[in-house]
């Protein structure tokens, strides 16, 4: 590929975009947002690389694109801390933040103890004259790069050509079937791979409408996908989804339902198939590879890899190639291989561990805990270990209909009995971040306050 348009599969006139502006709810047209993203490119200072903000996903992709017709790189870190950007600002000097927020980030700054302020660029608030213009893209341009945390807390930089993230969106579509002209309300944002890849450059290359806001709660979740015309589809990740069936009593009718980030257990797909009245498909990835596989959870464990994707076992682990994967990439899984296309899952390398001589995962025992009736939320984490102590694993839940001792003898009933976590503490909601993720920090901080407030009552949990 020399070049690849912009957007494809969009007919003129067609909803590019479903927003709300100024109250009232607007649809975007493909002309609008090529005008959109003609003017905003020329208001875009002469930089290499631009931080994208914009919370709006709408926005979001103008920006995007906006920057690929500047040449400009979009920098995706999996935060926006003060120290994160100080790290971005050594590696990539002269950086920007595009936002559409008033005050975006007054606490971020340069590093090296400089006190100038992040360069910054509003989006503007009016809209620009609608344009027929569909700009082609080099293939080999570098569009973006997605960052991990890395295990130093350095991020770790993953770069994402145009081509390749096109092909992926493609192979997307082509795998899950989503027709044209689908609309699609997403919960994760657009900064994260699995929201790049499914809610930006997936609606962007199948001509689909996108809905620009990221609604939180589940009564606004299930309020703005009914405003949708059919058909419409929701993207989300299984805490958003577990969140919504247990705490939306009636729930619009969907034509097409995708989950990542982490598994899903097959008792809740095959609820929200029956709520929604459609599959439901999950996407499994990583940030460095993109996306690998899907599956349709009900179908059974086995995940199929997305065309031209190969997997091959390599030491000290396995590898994804090919297809629209950038360069060969280890994934930080244990797969079972049934042949280059076909695998199941068996824990994160990462999350191994062995207790008393017997050997799990914390992904399989998180699995069992969340299909649990009643469990809304939950995760195992295992302490650092103690020096001549056998380490013991610890567990947070969200199941405000269960008794704790209901919890544990369900959980008996699923896991052995070395793996039960002492202590099991009740909260009233996990720290996750916005794309539903635990960081360890997180854990390990509301840890430290729920040690602390049994202490000072004088219980052992």
């Amino acid at each position: 590929m020399n070049g690849v348009p912009l957007i494809a599969g969009f007919a003129p006139g067609a909803v590019f975009a479903r927003a709300v502006v100024g109250g009232v709810r607007t649809a975007i047209t493909r002309e609008q947002f090529l005008g959109d993203v003609a003017r905003l490119a020329t208001l875009l200072p002469p930089r290499g690389h631009v931080l994208n903000l914009c919370a709006d996903r709408y926005r979001f992709i103008v920006g995007l694109c906006a920057a690929l017709l500047r040449e400009q790189v979009s920098l995706l870190p999996p935060n926006q801390t003060p120290q994160l950007l100080a790290q971005l600002a050594k590696h990539y000097p002269g950086f920007y933040c595009l936002t559409d927020h008033e005050n975006p980030r007054a606490d971020a700054v340069v590093p090296q103890g400089a006190a100038a302020a992040l360069e910054t660029v509003i989006y503007p608030q009016d809209s620009a004259a609608p344009s027929e213009a569909l700009p082609w893209i080099p293939a080999q341009q570098l569009a973006a790069i997605v960052f991990t945390s890395g295990s130093t807390g350095t991020p770790v930089p993953n770069l994402k050509t145009w081509g390749r993230l096109v092909q992926s969106a493609q192979a997307e579509i082509a795998r899950l079937g989503v027709p044209r002209g689908m609309s699609l309300l997403a919960t994760v944002p657009p900064q994260h791979m699995y929201g790049l890849e499914s809610t930006v450059l997936m609606p962007m290359q199948g001509g689909m409408a996108i809905h620009a806001g990221r609604p939180f709660y589940p009564a606004d979740i299930a309020a703005e996908l009914e405003h949708l015309p059919r058909p419409r589809g929701l993207v989300t990740t299984p805490v958003h989804l577990r969140t919504l069936l247990a705490d939306s009593e009636t729930l619009p009718q969907a034509d097409f339902l995708l989950c990542a980030t982490a598994p899903l257990a097959e008792e809740a797909a095959a609820q929200a198939e029956a709520v929604f009245g459609t599959p439901l498909y999950e996407i499994y990835g990583c940030t460095e590879a993109g996306q690998v596989a899907t599956r349709r959870t009900t179908d059974g464990a086995q995940w199929r890899t997305l065309p031209g994707v190969k997997l091959a076992h390599r030491a000290p682990g396995t590898c994804a190639m090919g297809g629209h994967v950038e360069e060969e990439t280890l994934l930080n899984d244990v797969i079972e291989l049934a042949d280059p296309e076909h695998f199941e899952l068996r824990g994160r390398t990462a999350d191994l561990i062995n207790i008393a001589g017997k050997r799990t995962s914390l992904a399989h025992l998180n699995f069992q805990l969340n299909a649990i009736e009643g469990v809304r939320d939950g995760v195992f984490v295992m302490p650092d270990e103690a020096d001549g102590e056998m380490a013991r694993l610890t567990a947070l839940v969200v199941a405000p209909g269960l008794s704790p001792a209901a919890l544990n003898q369900a959980l008996r009933g699923r896991i052995d009995a070395v793996f039960m976590p002492r202590p099991l503490y009740f909260v009233a909601a996990l720290p996750r971040n916005s794309t539903g993720k635990l960081t360890r920090q997180a854990l390990d901080q509301l840890l430290a306050q729920l040690a602390g407030a049994n202490k000072d009552k004088g219980k052992t949990p």
